[in-house]
């Protein structure tokens, strides 16, 4: 629904990053989607850094940011659980001047 209303398509987006509390979410992400498993969390995900309950979406979202800005490149998609069986995702459009 997020690539939807943003106009965008899975190809567009540079760079995913993934919440996961277990190594098997990202798998059966990338197999639901079809996104690319290389441009997936590339730092590693929530797991690389403890997964810290309540951290976890902002250490991604800077991960993301850093990733976007360090390789030039344009749009980064984070998804986050919230447990309860909600899910967030946001798209990162990053304008260079």
């Amino acid at each position: 629904a997020v690539l939807k209303r943003a106009g965008l398509d899975l190809k567009s987006i540079d760079l995913f990053e993934v919440n996961e509390a277990f190594a098997s979410v990202v798998l059966a992400w990338s197999k639901e989607t079809g996104a690319d498993l290389e441009k997936t969390n590339v730092n590693g995900g929530a797991i690389a850094v403890g997964h810290p309950l309540g951290a976890s979406g902002g250490i991604l979202m800077n991960r993301l940011l850093y990733e976007l800005e360090r390789r030039d490149l344009r749009y980064g998609l984070e998804t986050m659980c919230c447990g309860g069986g909600l899910g967030t995702a946001t798209i990162i459009d990053r304008v260079v001047e």
